[in-house]
């Protein structure tokens, strides 16, 4: 276990190229354990290729990077044993319930026959879906299906949770609910967080530290208050972000909403 306040993420100029494409360039950075890490930028800027890296789904092509102590590339199966990953992309089976998507998750995670009802139990408990947990998946609504992803990537009590655009879709009384369920698991579990956003009051209100990302480069980071500080007194997350990014992004279900909206910031990114 990472000791809080160590690098729980460090990456020395990690770099992936699609032939004369660079997507992410050179990026040297770190992510203190039991901290919520957010990354901001417009679509196209690189975010998810670089979550995508550090999750060992998508090889570097130059540059090195560590998770909880792992190489990404050497080590990527300790790396995947210590991470969860919720993407933009649906996970959650509509055509199963709540309490059968979680099972299915926590025998891949192979978690013990002896373990899984308390796990399953306790994931419920903190998302707040409980009462729904015998309803199929189809009737959630969009903010309780990304609690259910999230419940299902912290089965096997990750060290670092990877969020891609955690409430891409949803109205603001299912994201505040969500955020209030990813402070929870820093605060129950110590779990280290890396988001990507495009939500200005998300990234303000969740995150201790915040790095701009535009055509693969990291521009600037630190905490949100000194990034507004940089601009001046008055100054938003949102004047930060057009200073660097030159845009200011803004996005709205149930199963289909979600499956769609999620499929079209995939496309476009």
């Amino acid at each position: 276990m990472i000791p809080a306040g160590a690098p729980i993420i460090r990456t020395d100029r990690l770099t992936r190229r699609f032939d004369d494409l660079v997507a992410v360039r050179e990026l040297t950075f770190e992510v203190a354990a039991g901290t919520i890490f957010g990354l901001l930028g417009p679509n196209g800027a690189g975010k998810s290729t670089l979550i995508k890296m550090l999750t060992t789904l998508l090889p570097p092509s130059s540059g090195t990077a560590f998770i909880a102590g792992y190489d990404i590339v050497s080590q990527a199966q300790e790396v995947r044993r210590h991470i969860g990953y919720v993407s933009q992309m649906l996970s959650a089976d509509g055509d199963l319930t709540g309490y059968e998507n979680l099972l299915i998750s926590a025998k891949l995670y192979g978690l013990s026959r002896a373990d899984r009802s308390a796990r399953i139990a306790q994931a419920l408990a903190m998302m707040q879906l409980e009462d729904a947990k015998n309803r199929l998946v189809r009737h959630y609504s969009g903010g309780m299906i990304r609690r259910l992803e999230i419940a299902q990537s912290m089965l096997h009590r990750p060290e670092v949770l990877f969020l891609d655009e955690p409430t891409v879709g949803l109205d603001p009384n299912a994201k505040h609910s969500v955020w209030q369920r990813i402070g929870d698991l820093r605060e129950h579990y110590g779990t280290s967080v890396l988001m990507t956003t495009h939500d200005m009051e998300e990234a303000d209100r969740l995150c201790e530290t915040v790095a701009f990302m535009h055509q693969g480069n990291l521009l600037a980071s630190g905490t949100p208050a000194q990034l507004k500080q940089s601009l001046g007194s008055g100054a938003s997350l949102n004047d930060v972000f057009i200073h660097y990014a030159g845009a200011s992004i803004e996005e709205g279900g149930n199963l289909r909403d979600v499956a769609q909206i999620r499929s079209t910031a995939r496309r476009l990114e």
